[in-house]
């Protein structure tokens, strides 16, 4: 799962080949099914598939980091063979697939420094943005000017006064707009650079762009105590600073993995996903080799529900494995961006499984329908009636859970930007359990519901095995009902 703050190191840029099996699939004939046939392939695929024979998979993907430099990044020999790995299966189980290339950008950071120059002259802890411009040889020396502190500070030209930011650096606080927007609108006013400083905590920000085209100036970020410091100083006098970034931009190639079903209406698209990449920091088999030994489960059982039965789900059922999502949603902003209209109208559904297994775990249910008046409000219509399906499914089964936020942090977002109704489950990432949420689900009030988010902790002994067997369990529940009914969304 990507992380809150904006700390993309990679960029989409080009897709090295098309995938016109999967974005012009032709029409099947099918009809309707009846609700009593959707609850029988959902209860058949209920009892195939558990956290238990999903657990095969996760042993793979933390060998595949352990013979891969400890890790299954996108753009690295890692991701590939567990692309690989994930393609085999399918293709064996009788799936169309096929890879999906895209190009990808990583930031190497050489330097990244900020000196208040003075006697003496002191330097701060420094963050260079991700695809930042260097700044020149011997660095980029300038007096500092601060932009207006505000609701929104440093969002708009409004925040720059004329003339007042022409050859210096801007020195900008954290909030609301994006890294991006605060870059461009500094540059618009003259600034030779930006240095972010953080709106609470003692780190540095780390902020970035989504591709080495968008850095406009060199920027970077501080500390809110070095941030507040400067400021006091620069509301006295002159200040001068020398900010020194040196960052290479990497080009990389990397792939989504596409399974869909041979049969099924290609005009009732139910589409699942699961982001396959790891960070660079550890294995991932958490984040997110959970949500996508879990996918890759339910497809090869639903695969073998329909060669016992001999009948194909009467919808299209279409398994996405995306890459690039720690590098900002890339694999799956990727895959939207090259459907029609038509193709995108053609998905009924989109659910997203990432992060299943957290070690201090809650449990998760995105809030389609905005229950819970928080953050970004509810989906798109039928993301309500998703959230429904599977809260009454863990309610039959006593699993207590909660609404989740559609932040934005998954895959999911560039479906529900589109208007595609979406849903799924989480377990839990950097967030911290609440004495309330200790007592629900057990576990540890105080600490985060994964303490190996993005680290190398994040390996095969750190999964809790039951709630991994939980939502494999909602995965086949809602592939196996929607696959044969679609009328529950309209509900």
């Amino acid at each position: 799962m990507r992380a809150h703050r904006q700390r993309t190191i990679a960029a989409l840029v080009t897709a090295a080949v098309a995938t016109p099996l999967l974005l012009t699939a032709t029409p099947a004939v099918a009809h309707d099914r009846s609700a009593g046939d959707g609850g029988r392939l959902a209860s058949r695929l209920v009892e195939a598939a558990s956290g238990k024979s999903a657990y095969r998979h996760l042993v793979k993907f933390q060998q595949i980091a352990d013979a891969h430099g400890g890790n299954r990044a996108a753009g690295t020999a890692g991701y590939d063979a567990s692309a690989a790995y994930v393609h085999g299966l399918l293709k064996k189980a009788g799936y169309k697939v096929s890879y999906q290339d895209f190009t990808i950008y990583e930031a190497q950071t050489k330097k990244e420094k900020t000196t208040v120059l003075g006697t003496p002259a002191r330097t701060l802890e420094t963050a260079a943005f991700t695809f930042t411009p260097s700044t020149p040889k011997g660095g980029l020396t300038a007096p500092l000017a601060l932009a207006r502190v505000d609701d929104t500070p440093g969002c708009d030209a409004a925040d720059y006064p004329a003339g007042a930011f022409k050859g210096k650096i801007a020195l900008v606080k954290r909030g609301t707009c994006t890294f991006v927007e605060k870059q461009r609108a500094a540059a618009a006013a003259g600034a030779l650079g930006v240095i972010v400083f953080n709106h609470s905590g003692t780190t540095p920000v780390h902020g970035g762009f989504s591709a080495p085209s968008e850095g406009l100036i060199p920027s970077a970020g501080i500390s809110l105590a070095d941030g507040e410091a400067l400021t006091a100083a620069v509301a006295k006098g002159e200040v001068k600073v020398k900010l020194e970034l040196d960052q290479k931009h990497v080009q990389r190639a990397t792939r989504n993995v596409i399974a869909e079903t041979r049969g099924g209406r290609a005009d009732r698209v139910v589409a699942l996903g699961s982001h396959l990449d790891s960070v660079k920091e550890g294995p991932g088999i958490n984040d997110n080799g959970t949500g996508s030994a879990g996918l890759l489960e339910v497809a090869l059982k639903l695969a073998e529900q329909t060669r016992k039965t001999g009948e194909q789900p009467a919808n299209k059922v279409r398994f996405a494995w995306w890459s690039a999502e720690e590098l900002g949603l890339l694999g799956s902003e990727h895959y939207v961006s090259k459907l029609t209209a038509k193709q995108k109208k053609n998905i009924a559904l989109y659910l997203n499984f990432d992060m299943i297994g957290s070690p201090n775990a809650a449990q998760f249910v995105y809030d389609g329908d905005d229950s819970d008046k928080t953050g970004e409000g509810a989906g798109p219509a039928g993301s309500a009636q998703i959230e429904r399906l599977i809260n009454r499914f863990l309610d039959k089964r006593g699993k207590a859970h909660e609404g989740s936020d559609f932040d934005g942090r998954s895959d999911y977002g560039p479906f529900i930007a589109n208007g595609i109704p979406a849903g799924g489950t989480f377990t839990g990432a950097e967030g911290i359990k609440t004495p309330e949420q200790a007592a629900r689900y057990g576990g540890k009030a105080g600490v985060a519901y994964d303490p190996n988010y993005h680290g190398a902790g994040d390996t095969l002994k750190n999964i809790d095995r039951k709630f991994f067997d939980t939502n494999v369990d909602v995965i086949a529940h809602a592939v196996g009902t929607y696959a044969q009914d679609l009328r529950s969304l309209k509900g």
